[in-house]
């Protein structure tokens, strides 16, 4: 099991991708060791180059790959001061080769970048070997011009976001999200994949209502996707705080999606199928406007219809929200994000996720057999013709649903129907007032009930 601490070592050369690195840092005075965690202790020895020290440590007990908060090790130490007889005598007792601290560097890597050759030498030839990333280029003029150097951005104090696949990073003074293609996942073809096509696609989209790429790392390791931060948290945080919404606020978010999503499926020269169109995926910005988040599982439509490679397998809520042509491994195309679209719509108008009763697996089995989520809702809560709408959307056969462009005509129609409802009710009794003032006046006041009267005629 990892031993690993609270505590920090923060004496002599840092992380060569720590982005607050410094050639010599003021740390805490090593004079006072004894009063130092053993663990901790290891790590001033090993800056030191302490040998007698060291092994006295790791004989009473003290763990060789003990980490620290930020992620180093003795021999991510020892690597940066340049002290091979350390070096090896922490591989002879059992150090890893290639631990990574919180950064993603690696003994070799900070060897590397401070020059130290001996130690280089020496860790080379026990089997540490630098991560490539699988889109690395060889020459400089190929290196992307979207690529960011990962040195740029600042994990400290980080969290996870949006289901544990995006993190919050800092980078040149902003917030950013940042997916990350773990280390153990280099190796995974499908995995590399999906990242190169989800790459490929965000590069290429430009829109209010979907969320900005700003850049990626592709020439290390870990890769990574960088894109804008929304604070304000995704639609599905958002509705189960607020339960049901309004139908004009219902509408008003309907229509970002459906920007969104129609800017999506008229992409030139292929559209761009989301597949995976849900609540968490939809994000909240500053305005409160709604943006298309996550294209992890988003294709091209280079034919007019793409299949599954395997059977859809069902493990979470996302699950709620897929078109049974897709849950029945058939040829599918734009028109299952509109299917998901009218649950969501839905949802928001009834306050709760589609068929609350049934398990996650169930529910597409559901779909399949041609049942759909109920109405349970007050029907004023629907404006005419949304109920209808989205019972167009989720039909079963997919030609018979709308496009998003045919979508957004008829809510900006719903929208201003409700606008007009809403302005009739207070103008009629604002001009109500208006009579009553007058009329009062008139008869309390004879001088403006005999200008009135003249001035009726010119």
């Amino acid at each position: 099991m990892e031993s690993r601490s609270t505590g920090r070592f923060t004496l002599g050369k840092q992380s060569s991708l720590a982005p607050d690195r410094a050639d010599e840092v003021d740390g805490e005075d090593a004079d006072g060791l004894e009063q130092i965690d053993a663990n901790i202790r290891l790590m001033y020895l090993a800056n030191e180059g302490d040998l007698q020290g060291i092994l006295e440590l790791l004989d009473s007990g003290v763990d060789v790959n003990f980490k620290d908060i930020d992620g180093r090790t003795a021999l991510h130490v020892a690597a940066c001061q340049n002290h091979a007889d350390v070096v090896e005598l922490l591989l002879k007792k059992g150090a890893e080769i290639n631990p990574e601290d919180r950064w993603g560097s690696t003994p070799l890597a900070d060897a590397i970048y401070y020059k130290n050759q001996d130690v280089i030498k020496l860790l080379e030839k026990n089997g540490a070997r630098i991560k490539t990333a699988p889109m690395h280029v060889t020459s400089a003029r190929e290196v992307p011009e979207y690529e960011i150097d990962p040195r740029e951005l600042d994990f400290t104090n980080s969290i996870d976001i949006t289901k544990g696949t995006f993190r919050i990073a800092t980078w040149r003074g902003i917030q950013v999200a940042v997916k990350k293609l773990g280390e153990d996942l280099i190796t995974d073809e499908d995995k590399v994949r999906a990242f190169r096509d989800e790459l490929a696609l965000l590069q290429q989209i430009r829109h209010p209502n979907v969320v900005q790429f700003l850049g990626a790392v592709t020439q290390s390791s870990p890769m990574m996707i960088v894109t804008e931060y929304l604070p304000k948290g995704d639609l599905r945080a958002f509705l189960k705080r607020k339960g049901a919404l309004k139908p004009l606020v219902a509408v008003r978010f309907a229509l970002d999606i459906s920007r969104g999503m129609n800017y999506l499926h008229e992409h030139k020269p292929e559209a761009i199928i989301h597949r995976d169109l849900e609540p968490s995926n939809i994000l909240r910005d500053d305005s409160g406007h709604l943006k298309v988040a996550d294209f992890g599982l988003s294709k091209l439509l280079k034919v007019n219809t793409v299949r599954e490679d395997r059977p859809l397998v069902c493990q979470d809520t996302a699950c709620r929200y897929v078109a049974p042509e897709v849950f029945r491994n058939e040829e599918y195309d734009t028109k299952v994000d509109v299917f998901s679209f009218a649950l969501i719509l839905q949802e928001m108008i009834e306050g709760c996720p589609p068929f609350t009763n049934k398990q996650d697996g169930e529910v597409p089995k559901a779909y399949a057999s041609k049942e759909r989520p109920p109405f349970k809702a007050n029907l004023k809560l629907y404006p005419h013709g949304l109920k209808q709408l989205i019972e167009e959307c989720w039909s079963e056969n997919p030609a018979d649903r709308p496009t998003f462009r045919e979508i957004i005509d008829r809510l900006s129609y719903i929208q201003n129907q409700i606008a007009n409802k809403m302005r009739w009710k207070v103008k009629p009794l604002n001009c109500f007032q208006k009579i009553q003032v007058i009329f009062k006046k008139n008869h309390s006041d004879p001088s403006s009930r005999s200008s009135q009267s003249s001035s009726s005629y010119f």
